[in-house]
């Protein structure tokens, strides 16, 4: 197998390997032996960290920076199996399974519905990893679908980046996290929820995890692996205190009520199916976490297919039994009523009012703190990765490219991703805030999904032959593109109750704020691609390497002869 991959490395490396050769056959056996033993590891690391599919293929290489130049820079790989493991379960498990259960039961209408979406959304997330797994193993660099989109869209050129990233850095907020971790902060003091008090704490919090992961990396990490252990620790909490109840032996009078007709009263609108999936969906989101930071992943084509099922499976069982947890101990009309503090409701019935206070604080720092963690870590990545692409943004790219100020870690990335979470979380009022903002955030998600999975059906037929470290089951990639084109026509169909889940607003709004942020990306693109043209100038890109070791895409404005 080494051999094999030896013929895409460099041919420096291979130079230089046979240079040590000769300088160590003058050595004595043993001697020799312990080279080549050195060799062989090193030469294994190497290997392991190579982009192998674009070393076969240079035409399949996603944007204008190389493998080894978009690697550069920051701390290098430095995440295994176990944070990467963690970094998935620290971005799942959060605000949609402590909160959102409640909403999706009041949009489908019946408890047997509700769980059966949230099997539904486990199986479609899986589909959805072993998908960007294949992508992932091919393209082992730090992006995501960013990286992706580029490696099957390639003309126009740039087209498929700016439409990502007006879409990465719009939406890529954590406000609906902070929403929900002020609210249960202040029913543990026993405060009421006032709009700037709810805000105040929001705003806080979402600005120490920006300082921390920006000035402190590592400390940043060891405090989101940490935090990832904790939260799978209250959710085992709450799935063995549902067993309790479902046993009987709790103050819960009837905890079988709610699974007798479980599915009675259930919706019979395409509408609220669609909608309640993208909840459970954005429940699920961040099993892709890993695929956006694989420049700091040792060995990534084997962390990642560790990782992603490892993490991903963990979440989904834990949330199947949370929810029924859930439905043992409190009545439909109890838990629709809850709004977005369900677990709250679970404490008050199984453990009283007083204890309930009590574990509410754990719920809102699992809930808030490290899904905010592991999120913000990742989208950082994402947006430095745009800077470096070129992508144009204020004061230039070489500031929001760069690990300013500690060379480790990109605080310039990370003030992007806050600018918008303050601006959601000042703007809109915290009433339909939450609900809002999980179908504005999933609904342009999926048209990305959509391509994605056509960009992968194009490159099995285009590049047949190209190295793939993993491959997806052509009908798991089927089922995914039919549900991802469901979700995406579904919206606009009319709701039974004829005003979808966030009343006063018209319940196709968020699909039709979605589709204009994305449409938003094609005028940013244009004006930056093609408008310069009519005036007779062009951009023309030049690659820098900045002092911490990033390789950034500049571009100078040329006029055209």
């Amino acid at each position: 197998m080494s051999a094999l991959l030896k013929k895409y490395l460099p041919s420096r490396f291979r130079q230089a390997e046979s240079a040590d050769d000769d300088a160590a056959s003058s050595a004595p056996v043993e001697e020799q032996l312990d080279v080549k033993q050195s060799k062989l590891t090193a030469e294994s690391e190497s290997l392991a960290s190579k982009e192998v599919t674009t070393a076969a293929d240079p035409d399949l290489n996603p944007g204008g920076l190389s493998f080894e130049e978009d690697a550069a820079g920051g701390m290098g790989r430095h995440l295994g199996v176990f944070s990467c493991t963690l970094l998935i379960v620290g971005r799942i498990i959060g605000t949609g399974i402590f909160s959102t259960p409640s909403s999706i039961l009041g949009s489908v209408g019946s408890v047997g519905a509700s769980l059966m979406l949230w099997v539904l959304g486990f199986v479609l997330s899986f589909c959805g990893l072993f998908i960007w797994l294949e992508f992932g193993t091919m393209f082992p660099r730090s992006g995501g679908e960013k990286v992706y989109l580029e490696a099957v869209y390639k003309r126009p050129k740039h087209l498929a980046t700016v439409i990502f990233a007006v879409n990465a850095i719009v939406l890529g907020f954590t406000a609906a996290g902070c929403i929900v971790f002020a609210q249960n902060i202040l029913i543990v003091a026993g405060h009421k929820a006032e709009r700037w008090v709810t805000r105040g704490i929001a705003l806080g919090v979402i600005g120490f995890v920006t300082l921390l992961h920006g000035l402190t990396p590592r400390l940043g990490v060891w405090v989101m692996n940490g935090l990832s252990l904790f939260k799978i620790i209250i959710l085992l909490f709450i799935v063995i205190s549902g067993w309790v109840v479902l046993s009987g032996h709790t103050r819960v009078e009837d905890p079988h009520a709610n699974f007798r007709d479980a599915f009675a009263g259930s919706s019979h609108s395409s509408n609220d199916y669609a909608t309640a999936t993208f909840k459970v969906l954005n429940a699920y989101a961040g099993w892709s976490n890993v695929n956006y930071v694989l420049n700091n992943v040792k060995n990534p084509v084997r962390t990642l297919k560790i990782a992603g099922p490892l993490g991903l499976g963990i979440c989904a069982i834990l949330y199947l039994l949370a929810n029924i947890s859930y439905f043992a101990a409190a009545t439909k009309e109890e838990i629709t009523k809850s709004g977005v503090t369900v677990a709250s409701l679970f404490f008050r019935n199984v453990f009283g009012a007083q204890a309930q206070k009590a574990l509410t604080v754990f719920v809102a720092l699992s809930s808030r703190e490290l899904n905010s963690f592991a999120q913000t870590f990742a989208a950082a990545r994402i947006n430095q990765e745009l800077a470096k692409e070129g992508v144009p943004l204020p004061f230039g790219n070489r500031f929001w490219a760069s690990n300013w100020p500690t060379g480790k870690s990109p605080l310039p990335g990370l003030i992007i991703h806050l600018i918008p979470s303050i601006i959601v979380i000042i703007a809109p009022p915290p009433a339909v805030a939450y609900p809002f903002i999980l179908d504005v955030e999933g609904y342009p998600g999926q048209i990305i999904n959509f391509f994605i999975v056509i960009g992968l059906f194009w490159l099995r037929y285009s590049k047949p032959n190209a190295p793939r470290p993993f491959k997806v089951w052509w009908p798991v990639a089927i089922f995914y593109l039919a549900a991802a084109l469901f979700l995406l026509i579904a919206p606009f169909l009319h709701p039974a109750n004829g005003k979808g889940d966030t009343p006063p607003l018209p319940y196709y709004l968020y699909c039709l704020v979605g589709i204009a942020i994305m449409a938003t990306g094609v005028l940013y693109w244009a004006a930056w691609r093609i408008v310069p043209r009519w005036f007779g100038y062009e951009y023309v890109p030049r690659k820098e390497t900045l002092a911490d070791g990033t390789v950034v895409t500049l571009f100078s404005r040329k006029k055209i002869e």
